[in-house]
């Protein structure tokens, strides 16, 4: 409220200067709410001011000047029934209504949507976004949402808002048909509707909501972990391609690394197990491949369990000369013992042995040894 003195007489000046961001209502104080005949009204840009007379809504003046008198104020003048010449305070209580767009309001769905899904089948949704709302009829928003609140902020309505938005995000988000993984490149499409369908409800305060944004719809954690595995074995492509890629990177790795021990060895078998289980899958229970069909199992050995694989060969490692060869497999120890390129004095190591211990000491490796003559006895002295 600014005062003033001209020419010696008391004028009236009405206006409200808003320096917040989430302001939509300021009531003017004015004790006894004393309003003098012929006052001036400043009401700017994205404001409306709203007289209320004695309980009843009178006026409404958009942006501009003016001078409170009975020939701009004709509801007033009515009420009142004023004479032309009456030129007396009048009491109303006068309202500021903020008529610009507040932006970046926050809404979000507080339980899951349950939606039926063309490709999942039932799943639960969440989704959130912002909008943005402004006041379109000040004086219907007076009446059915501020009162007699003599000031009014967003926070005050947001909720009820935010409660017509998520009831009708959530039928159109269930009703929409529109697979989840679709749903990212529609959310445009999806906020138009959902603003439309709110529209009239929020038309009843007296507001409008020019923006609506859908920001994410997700499902939830457990769900996408799994379309995360979907979306891997996608990558991958070929499952019997990719083993024998990673058997031949595990061979190579061997063979770059001569000493690497355990870990190449390991790399080497699992590579070799993937690939293999790789084929047996592609090939059927059978170990055919699907053109060479096997003929039906006679009744006796349907549902019979195959054997289990036979275990794994130990491989060994030989050093020599500060060098290591290997790995080799029993029949090449045994092989190598007879031509003398294996002796007992050899350190050997295999995974899980706890370092390089001589040959002729493994007792794994005993039997090697046994066709292989000891060595000569010294020559008699």
């Amino acid at each position: 409220m600014v005062f003033g003195f001209i020419k010696g007489q008391f004028i009236d000046v009405i206006a409200w200067t808003d320096d917040t961001r989430d302001t939509m209502v300021w009531r003017f104080e004015r004790y006894g709410n004393e309003i003098k005949y012929g006052a001036k009204l400043t009401v700017r840009e994205g404001q409306a001011a709203v007289f209320v007379h004695e309980g009843q809504l009178a006026d409404v003046f958009g942006p501009g000047l003016y001078r409170l008198e009975t020939n701009n104020m004709p509801i007033m003048t009515t009420l009142q029934h004023w004479d032309h010449g009456f030129q007396s305070p009048f009491k109303s209580e006068i309202y500021f209504v903020n008529t610009t767009r507040f932006t970046d309001q926050k809404w979000g769905t507080r339980n899951p949507i349950m939606a039926r899904d063309p490709e999942f089948g039932p799943v639960r949704l969440r989704a959130f976004g912002t909008y943005a709302m402004r006041v379109t009829d000040p004086g219907r928003f007076i009446k059915e949402i501020v009162g007699t609140s003599g000031e009014f902020t967003t926070a005050d309505v947001s909720n009820q808002i935010r409660n017509i938005v998520v009831q009708e995000a959530s039928r159109v988000l269930a009703g929409s048909g529109i697979p989840v993984l679709d749903m990212a490149a529609n959310t445009r499409d999806l906020g138009r509707i959902v603003a439309e369908a709110i529209a009239p409800t929020i038309a009843e305060y007296g507001l409008s909501i020019p923006e609506f944004y859908i920001e994410n719809i997700s499902l939830p954690e457990e769900v996408e972990r799994v379309l995360d595995q979907r979306t891997s074995m996608g990558v991958v492509g070929d499952l019997s391609k990719y083993t024998q890629f990673a058997a031949a990177q595990a061979l190579g790795e061997a063979a770059r690394n001569p000493g690497g021990g355990a870990g190449a060895g390991m790399g080497v078998g699992v590579g070799m197990a993937m690939a293999g289980m790789a084929a047996g899958a592609a090939a059927g229970p059978w170990g055919q491949r699907p053109a060479e069909a096997a003929p039906s199992a006679p009744p006796a050995a349907q549902g019979t369990a195959p054997p289990p694989p036979p275990p794994a060969e130990v491989q060994w490692h030989v050093a020599e000369n500060g060098e290591t060869r290997g790995p080799f497999g029993r029949s090449e120890l045994e092989r190598m013992a007879r031509e003398g390129s294996l002796t007992r004095d050899h350190h050997v190591w295999t995974p899980g042995q706890d370092g390089w211990t001589r040959a002729g000491d493994v007792e794994a490796l005993r039997s090697v040894f046994d066709q292989v003559p000891p060595p000569p006895p010294p020559p008699a002295g």
